[in-house]
């Protein structure tokens, strides 16, 4: 619902022609050889997104629609009464259980992620079938100082990653920022956690297959009886990946790439990204219209 920047940044444009982020993205998955689109929107704003933004794609290839709804939940739990905000990036996920049925990325709307790192995640499921037990996903990892906004704070997913190059742990960290005195997080009980810049970030662009569904389902349930009451609490992809790695479900193949990550977290963050995508136009890395 874009919060901290005050509109659907989804469908705000950034490009020459007025495209969006989400443009780029699908147009750097496509040409790295992925064939369907899906779409996990709610649907309180499903006619805007389909007449703004799902018309361009419906003409070009496979487009589908999941939606995530404050009543998709498992069996036996209920909305708790005043709970307005959906679920998070898990449950999204997992609400696209029954439009995906193949190895799929799994990426922010309001993200740019970059063409080396679609054409990775693609080259990563061309040698890796996805029948693997346990599970064979895999994870593209940034750099935390290439991810940060100079606007305010930013939530990462901050990875562990072993020496056979696989996801050993991921934390999730909200209201990291760049100081004068470094990059930082101030907990509520007024610690600072301090990083180097050097650490590799989650930015949920996801390697993944149909297997990842029953296991969400579970982290999904487990999150629901642990926060019964809880009106805000979201349940993180990061963190479910995670609890995945550490029960010896899933192993996630890190794939670190030198793209270049922007995003429009606040809107003054915006002027950024468009200077940003002009000059890799102007560089040809994407033509003038995508």
């Amino acid at each position: 619902m874009g919060s901290r920047y005050g509109g659907l940044k989804q469908l705000d444009p950034v490009g020459k022609n007025g495209e969006t982020l989400l443009d780029y993205s699908v147009f750097d998955a496509r040409r790295a050889g992925f064939e369907k689109i899906v779409f996990v929107i709610r649907r309180d704003f499903e006619k805007e997104f389909r007449e703004h933004v799902g018309r361009r794609f419906e003409s070009r290839g496979d487009v589908g629609y999941a939606f995530q709804g404050l009543d998709m939940l498992p069996d036996g739990f209920s909305v708790p009464s005043g709970r307005e905000k959906p679920w998070g990036t898990s449950h999204a996920i997992w609400c696209a259980k029954d439009v995906v049925t193949g190895p799929f990325a799994a990426i922010n709307a309001d993200d740019f992620y970059g063409q080396e790192a679609f054409s990775q995640l693609a080259a990563f499921f061309k040698s890796n079938p996805g029948n693997h037990s346990p599970a064979s996903f895999a994870m593209v990892g940034y750099q935390l100082r290439n991810t940060l906004s100079n606007h305010g704070s930013v939530s990462r997913g901050v990875c562990d990653v072993g020496e056979d190059g696989c996801l050993e742990d991921v934390v999730e960290h909200t209201k990291i920022e760049s100081t004068a005195d470094g990059i930082s997080q101030a907990e509520p009980d007024g610690q600072i956690t301090r990083f180097s810049g050097n650490e590799i970030v989650s930015l949920n662009f996801w390697g993944l297959t149909p297997a990842v569904f029953p296991m969400l389902e579970s982290e999904f349930r487990t999150f629901l009886h642990d926060h019964p009451a809880d009106l805000k609490s979201e349940c993180y992809i990061p963190t479910s990946i995670g609890n995945m790695v550490e029960q010896k479900l899933a192993k996630v193949h890190v794939l670190k790439t030198n793209s270049t990550w922007f995003g429009v977290t606040y809107r003054e963050d915006k002027p950024r990204v468009q200077a940003s995508i002009l000059e890799l136009c102007r560089a040809g890395v994407y033509p003038n219209r995508v």
